[in-house]
């Protein structure tokens, strides 16, 4: 019991350093805020609905094994913030850290991330961090096709919860994932596309750019755009770039 309250406090501050606001309800035990359920537990004055609906399908991420990447995990990699987003963020894979933390997006990408965000006036508390698969690959490889089909269903239905008005795909493997067709990330990046009639905009992947730094100005522009319709959201919504 030490171990998991450690654990559990480890994972907490983790949330806290990031820039989110954390509440317990009274009388939850503490194995729902393990694992892949902390999005069900974060930002305040959110529908119980919402809540109840993530919380039920973080607690079926962490069992599922219809692909062999749930026996091979240390932590499933549910999604993180404010179910409440207006803009959902969504990479193609958890990677190590993220594997560790059972959190995604908590690494050095993660960080350059929320700076960026934080430059445009935008928290990481108030929009929502997911990917398409839910348990890390092995070395970090792409995943496989039967990987993306196993998991892709928890992603649409995070999203029918979620309803938000906008996401971001980040980088060439989540957004080829998305649109389900070979793409040039250098050439469709900072546009706009369609997922399932949810405006798309496409940036480059902040890991990307830290092994490639010369990239680095094609990232910041992509989040000032971004932003930019972030903050026009209740006016206006992008439309898409036709091809």
């Amino acid at each position: 019991m030490d171990n998991l309250i450690t654990h559990i406090r480890r994972r907490l501050q983790t949330l806290q350093e990031l820039g989110f606001q954390i509440w317990l309800s009274a009388g939850s035990d503490k194995s729902a805020i393990v694992g892949s359920s902390f999005s069900a537990e974060i930002s305040a004055s959110q529908p119980d609905d919402k809540l109840t609906r993530l919380q039920a399908l973080s607690k079926e991420v962490a069992v599922c094994r219809k692909c062999p990447l749930g026996s091979l995990r240390k932590n499933p990699v549910f999604g993180v913030g404010n179910p409440d987003a207006d803009l959902v963020f969504i990479g193609e894979a958890p990677g190590a850290r993220e594997d560790e933390t059972g959190l995604p997006f908590v690494g050095a990408a993660g960080e350059l991330l929320t700076r960026e965000l934080a430059k445009h006036g935008i928290s990481r508390g108030e929009v929502y961090i997911c990917n398409i698969l839910k348990c890390r690959p092995p070395n970090n490889r792409d995943p496989l096709p039967q990987e993306i089909a196993a998991c892709e269903p928890y992603l649409l239905t995070q999203l029918d919860i979620l309803r938000p008005k906008m996401l971001c795909g980040l980088g060439r493997f989540a957004v080829m994932t998305l649109l389900r067709r070979p793409i040039s990330i250098m050439k469709v990046r900072g546009t706009w596309r369609l997922y399932h009639n949810i405006p798309l905009f496409i940036s480059l992947h902040p890991a990307a750019v830290l092994h490639q730094p010369q990239n680095r100005g094609y990232f910041e522009a992509d989040i000032a755009r971004l932003a930019a319709a972030y903050h026009r959201r209740q006016e206006s919504l992008p439309q898409p770039t036709m091809e």
